[in-house]
């Protein structure tokens, strides 16, 4: 009889793990997010189809175009809190979190110095005061997402598309969270932000190019230098799984 009893209350437990597993997999949506930027602009089409990786969590990121000597033409589309300054949990003294402006250089320091805009505290920083305009900004989707935008005009025959990416809190091994333990832009990043790259050219009429990463940013934003490096990341190469590009 005892044996019969565990035998069953085993079953129950394997049918609740089950269930659980399935409402989870509910949870997870379906279908891609479709968003978009830049509806006006008069140059060429782009998509940007993301499938998020097994390290994806809540990440912030930018998408941009330079030409094919890697001088800045302009943002497809930057998360509203790098594009505002304001985010939606800064630490205030009593130990809550909030909404609040912040600065956060080491979040994506290769595309805001890449931007080259200085605020007037000397960060490569958009800024409450001077945002990136609402056309090329917008929330952070939370999953997987295709992403429609224009170039503000028609673009080089060459030309390169590059995506920043990168998560708060994001520790391992070697970036840990005592690593810079004075250095408090460090710590809201830890691991770098990813950097991902692909070389366009329209004579080639490919229907897709992939993005490749090709480095990672600085650790606390003080430059805007690509390292090369990537043997010391982990969950960060993992934020995306696949990055797709598509030109009309």
């Amino acid at each position: 009889m005892k044996l019969k009893l565990k035998s069953l209350a085993l079953s129950a437990l394997i049918l609740a793990g089950i269930g659980a597993c399935r409402s989870r997999q509910a949870e997870e949506p379906t279908t891609a997010e479709k968003i978009e930027s830049n509806p006006r602009g008069e140059g060429q089409t782009i998509t940007f189809a993301f499938e998020k990786g097994s390290g994806h969590n809540h990440p912030t990121f930018a998408l941009w175009l330079e030409d094919a000597e890697g001088n800045f033409i302009q943002t497809l589309f930057v998360t509203r809190s790098i594009a505002t300054g304001i985010f939606d949990r800064v630490e205030i003294s009593n130990g809550q979190w909030q909404p609040g402006q912040a600065k956060r250089p080491s979040a994506l320091p290769y595309w805001s110095h890449q931007r080259g805009i200085m605020d007037d505290e000397g960060y490569y920083l958009p800024s409450p005061a001077s945002p990136v305009v609402d056309a090329y900004s917008g929330a952070t989707p939370l999953s997987n997402f295709v992403l429609t935008t224009r170039s503000d005009k028609a673009l080089p025959q060459k030309f390169r598309i590059l995506f920043e990416v990168n998560q708060t809190w994001d520790w391992n091994e070697y970036w840990t969270n005592e690593k810079y333990p004075e250095n408090p832009h460090y710590k809201a990043s830890c691991q770098p932000s990813v950097v991902y790259s692909v070389q366009v050219d329209l004579t080639d009429k490919l229907p897709k190019y992939h993005l490749n990463p090709i480095g990672h940013g600085h650790f606390s934003g003080e430059d805007g230098r690509l390292y090369t490096d990537l043997g010391t990341l982990t969950t960060a190469l993992a934020i995306m799984s696949r990055g797709v590009i598509s030109i009309e």
